[in-house]
């Protein structure tokens, strides 16, 4: 768990940069907009923008557990410990001993409303789909199940495992028994949940195999092409730099995947999430959720968007205060493993592909072209997404250094194209990265809908605020950081515009998009706990980064070391000088001289600028020490 500061209205300094980003205030500012929303006589009321559905309760409910079992400072399981500011904000639920209470009864009534009748997870979403040409939900005509999309995995899996994490910490603290089998029940449900879930994202992920004289293939080769280069000789750079990742998708990836879908070796592929279960994918023999021999419909092609929700939900198998992995019983370590290796395959390949020149990467050819022809900013940052979670998992970090001043860059470029940093104008196309979001066409709901459905996403601002967080806890530089803040404040007060009116001003939720150029109009009535659910995303990551030791930089080690030779160097020589018999002022003010040069010591290698600092106090006393000297001897 992170650790945070206690003052709600301290100012927040994010590696050495003030900025606009107050993780605690603006959390518990949500909090309270939330609970005045969704609170009412004692009842949760589900639902927003689009209603409710199991992918925006989900949404609703990690505005208020992801802080809760990510940030020390919010936790609630134990009411002796729950700060002032924290149990005000949530006073709507009860008095601390009864908010964690009232959450469990809360996440229970989530699962009662996305269970069927014979107990199996619903996943579907069709409040917040859209018929192609049409603003239109699609119909329901009772014959056919709601389409399960990769998104609602992907929640699912993250609402499950916070849920994990806050019934294990709540239950060694509640004493009623009743209590204690309420919270054994959430973790039951959770746990039938996640299995499902995962199910679902095992059989999302495909291999998507291109014939290099195609349509497809002849767009993964304009994408990385650079100057005079042949395809012949892309093709065989392609090939050289995913040999072995080819090799490890045939040989190690199995469960849910057909031999014949592995490319061969003389032809291009890709590998990712689709939007839903594959239509290609295999039954997954021996494993009890339904999910594991649903039918799927999706088309076996990776779309960005939903490859990286994927990334993101699996990676939170092992982010957060606790190993979350330990809670797994014996079939979900299994698709966990499956899960983890398909993520660390398809982060190795969107990273290559995005770097693959690397004089001039691909990636900052704005904007990125899909291999089904789509171009849009969008895209590239998704790219850059999983590009920045790779360059978390590297080793070599000096490799890391020098790509991350590329990459602060190419996250300044696209801030600036969706217009976080420079002025939006009337028809400007980047209003479409917000409203109505980039369209993600869903290949394969025609089968059961009779046509295309489509998907908007129009979370571009809030990916462009948390990316930027995460790149700054990678780098020590300095001007990188500077950069990368700069970006991250300028996307938060982008976001500060659009949140929805409220009683005396706008309230902390999201979204209100009537300020943007010729889309004046009626102010929405209702959140969008998808866009809500991405600010606190950003949020939280604030708060990871800011509580973080800032990485070192180099010169300012330098620096630093000088300063403390010269420091030790004169203080030993005062020890060595002075006669400390029957002076109590000198004795105490070398031992605090002494202080301060042990601790920045300590401090070195974790708080380098503190370490400056001490030791600079240090050199001023002893300057003083020789100046009283001076003119003691000046006196005589």
């Amino acid at each position: 768990m992170v650790r945070g500061k206690k003052s709600s209205d301290m100012a927040i300094f994010l590696q050495g940069a003030r900025v606009r980003i107050e993780p605690r205030r603006q959390i518990l500012d949500i909090w309270r907009a939330t609970l005045r929303d969704c609170h009412g006589a004692g009842t949760w009321i589900w639902g927003g923008m689009g209603g409710s559905d199991p992918i925006a309760d989900a949404e609703q409910l990690l505005c208020l557990f992801l802080p809760i079992t990510r940030i020390e400072v919010f936790d609630v399981c134990d009411p002796d410990r729950v700060a002032a500011d924290v149990a005000a904000a949530l006073r709507p639920l009860g008095e601390p001993t009864r908010i964690p209470r009232t959450l469990v009864d809360i996440a229970l009534e989530y699962f009662a409303n996305h269970t069927d009748g014979d107990g199996e997870p619903r996943f579907g979403a069709d409040g917040r789909l859209r018929v192609l040409g049409t603003d239109e939900p699609p119909s329901r005509d009772g014959q056919r199940e709601e389409f399960a999309l990769v998104d609602s995995f992907a929640v699912s899996v993250t609402l499950c495992l916070a849920l994990f994490v806050f019934a294990d910490a709540r239950r060694g603290l509640e004493m009623q028994a009743k209590q204690r089998e309420k919270l054994d029940e959430l973790r039951r449900r959770a746990s039938r949940r996640l299995t499902a879930a995962m199910t679902g994202l095992v059989r999302g992920f495909v291999v998507h195999a291109v014939g290099v004289d195609g349509d497809e293939g002849r767009s993964i080769l304009a994408m990385l092409r650079h100057g005079a280069r042949t395809d012949a000789a892309l093709q065989q750079g392609l090939y050289q730099r995913f040999e072995r990742l080819r090799i490890r998708l045939g040989q190690d990836v199995r469960l849910g995947i057909f031999d014949e879908s592995m490319p061969d070796a003389d032809q291009l592929f890709e590998c990712g999430w689709t939007w839903g279960v594959s239509r290609d994918s295999r039954p997954l023999e021996d494993f009890r959720s339904r999910m594991s021999g649903e039918a799927g419909f999706a088309v076996a092609r990776p779309w960005l968007y939903f490859t990286v929700s994927a990334l993101d939900s699996i990676a939170d198998l092992y982010v957060g205060r606790l190993n979350t992995l330990s809670f797994l019983d014996q079939e979900q370590c299994s698709l966990a493993d499956a899960l983890i290796l398909r993520q660390s395959l398809t982060q190795k390949y969107w990273s290559g592909m995005a770097r693959f020149d690397p004089d001039r990467w691909p990636v900052a050819d704005i904007p990125w072209r899909t291999s089904d022809g789509q171009e849009s900013e969008y895209f590239s940052l998704l790219v850059a997404s999983v590009l920045i979670h790779d360059l978390a998992d590297r080793a070599d970090r000096a490799a890391t250094d020098t790509d991350l001043a590329k990459a602060a860059g190419l996250i300044s470029d696209l801030a600036s194209r969706g217009r976080l940093t420079s002025r939006m104008a009337d028809s400007d196309p980047a209003i479409g990265l917000h409203h109505p979001g980039v369209p993600q066409f869903l290949t394969g709901t025609q089968d059961a809908a009779g046509s295309i459905l489509v998907l908007y996403t129009a979370d571009y601002a809030p990916l462009v605020m948390k990316l930027a967080l995460e790149a700054l806890q990678l780098t020590g530089d300095v001007e990188v950081r500077e950069a990368l803040t700069a970006v991250a404040e300028a996307a938060m007060e982008h976001l500060a515009k659009r949140r929805l009116p409220g009683d005396g001003g706008p309230a902390e939720l999201w979204d209100d998009v009537s300020g943007f150029p010729g889309l004046a109009g009626p102010k929405p009535d209702r959140p969008s706990w998808r866009q809500t659910e991405k600010v606190v995303e950003a949020l939280v990551t604030a708060a990871v980064a800011i509580e973080r030791e800032p990485l070192r930089s180099t010169p300012m080690q330098d620096h630093l070391l000088e300063l403390l030779h010269e420091a030790e160097r004169i203080y030993n020589r005062e020890l060595l000088r002075s006669d400390l018999s029957g002076f109590r002022a000198l004795t105490e003010r070398l031992d605090e001289i002494g202080d301060l040069i042990r601790r920045a010591r300590e401090l070195r290698h974790r708080r380098t600028g503190t370490a400056i600092a001490l030791t600079e106090r240090a050199l001023r006393l002893l300057d003083a020490l020789e100046q009283a000297h001076e003119d003691a001897g000046r006196s005589r």
